[in-house]
C-alpha cells in the first residue's frame, strides 16, 4: 500500500558507493523447501564507500508536487539529498526523517531508487535493514514497474518487499498491488510476519520472483507466497516485466499516519547495511 503513482524528481545526487562484484551462483530454497531455482549475483551495494553510483541510484527530492502531493497518500515529507536526511557512514545508508519543516510540509525524510539502471526482471532482491521507531514513521522497501506496459498504477503491478508502520510496531508486512488486488479496493493480497526487535536487529528482508510464483522471506526463511493461476490475466499478474527497488522513510500518510504523528518521536532512522539482486542463472 505505497503509493498510487510514482513520479521521480530528479536533483543533486547525494554521493556513495557502489560494488558490483563478480557473479556468484547459488541454489535457493522455496516455500516448499526444494532447491529449484539458481542465481547469480547481478547487483550488489554495501554502502562502504562515499560515493552514491547515478548509473545505478536515483535520490528522489520534493513532496510530489506538482504531479502527485503527498505522493498519493497524504505523506507529510519532503524528500532531500542533504546529509541531515541520507547519509553513509561506517558502511551503512541511513535514512533519517526529521520533525524539520521544508516547503510547507512539516517533515523531511530521504527516499533512493534503482531506476537508472534496467531494473530487473525475476531473480532474488534483498535488503539489510534495521527498521525505525516513531509514530507516524512509514519506512518501506519496494518495487515498481521500469515501465507501465499495462498502464498506469495499479495495472502494471507493484510489489512491496517490506513494509512497516510505527503504530503497529514489529509487524513487518509483504504486499502486491494489481489492477484487481490493491488497498483502494480492499482486495490487496499481503502477509505478515511478526519482528519485535526489527528496530534493534538488523534482518534481511528478501523476495523470490519468478514467472509464476512471488515469495517474501526474512532472513532466508519464507512467510508468504502468491502462485499464479492458469486464469490470471495481466489484472492479477502483472509481473512479468522488469521493476526497479525503491528504499523510502515516509511519515504519516493514508496508513503510516492511521493513529496520528507523534513530533517528539524523531528523528527516526531507516538503516541499510548492503542491497543485493540475484538472477536466474540460465
Amino acid at each position: 500500500m505505497k503509493t498510487v503513482i510514482i513520479k521521480t524528481v530528479s536533483g543533486l545526487f547525494l554521493l556513495m558507493g557502489l560494488a558490483v562484484k563478480a557473479p556468484t551462483a547459488f541454489a535457493q530454497s522455496n516455500v516448499g523447501g526444494k532447491a529449484e531455482q539458481k542465481y547469480r549475483l547481478v547487483f550488489q551495494d554495501d554502502f562502504s564507500g562515499k560515493a552514491l553510483d547515478p548509473k545505478h541510484w536515483e535520490i528522489i527530492h520534493g513532496n510530489g508536487c506538482p504531479a502527485l502531493c503527498g505522493f498519493g497518500n497524504q505523506e507529510l515529507q519532503y524528500y532531500t539529498g542533504s546529509a541531515d536526511n541520507l547519509k553513509i557512514a561506517d558502511g551503512f545508508l541511513t535514512l533519517t526523517a526529521r520533525h524539520q519543516k521544508q516547503a510547507d510540509q512539516a517533515y523531511t525524510s530521504a527516499k533512493i531508487t534503482t531506476k537508472p539502471t534496467k531494473g530487473w526482471q525475476y531473480g532474488k532482491i534483498s535488503v539489510r535493514a534495521k527498521l525505525p521507531t516513531g509514530l507516524g514513521t512509514w519506512p518501506a522497501i519496494w518495487m515498481l514497474p521500469q515501465n507501465n506496459k499495462y498502464g498506469g498504477w495499479p495495472k502494471s503491478g507493484e510489489i512491496d518487499i517490506m513494509e512497516h508502520v510505527g503504530y503497529d510496531q514489529g509487524v513487518v508486512h509483504g504486499t502486491v498491488h494489481t489492477e484487481s488486488f490493491n488497498h483502494l479496493k480492499n482486495t490487496q493480497k499481503a502477509g505478515t510476519i511478526s519482528l519485535p526487535r526489527a528496530h534493534e536487529q538488523f534482518h534481511t528482508y528478501t523476495l523470490e520472483w519468478t514467472a509464476n510464483r512471488l515469495t517474501w522471506l526474512v532472513d532466508g526463511k519464507a512467510y508468504y507466497q502468491i502462485d499464479k493461476k492458469p486464469s490470471d490475466t495481466a489484472d492479477e499478474w502483472p509481473f512479468d516485466h522488469p521493476y526497479h527497488l525503491i528504499i523510502n522513510l515516509a511519515v504519516g500518510g493514508g496508513w503510516g499516519g492511521k493513529k496520528g504523528v507523534n513530533p517528539r518521536d524523531y528523528p527516526a532512522q531507516l538503516v541499510i547495511d548492503w542491497v543485493k539482486v540475484w538472477q536466474p542463472t540460465l
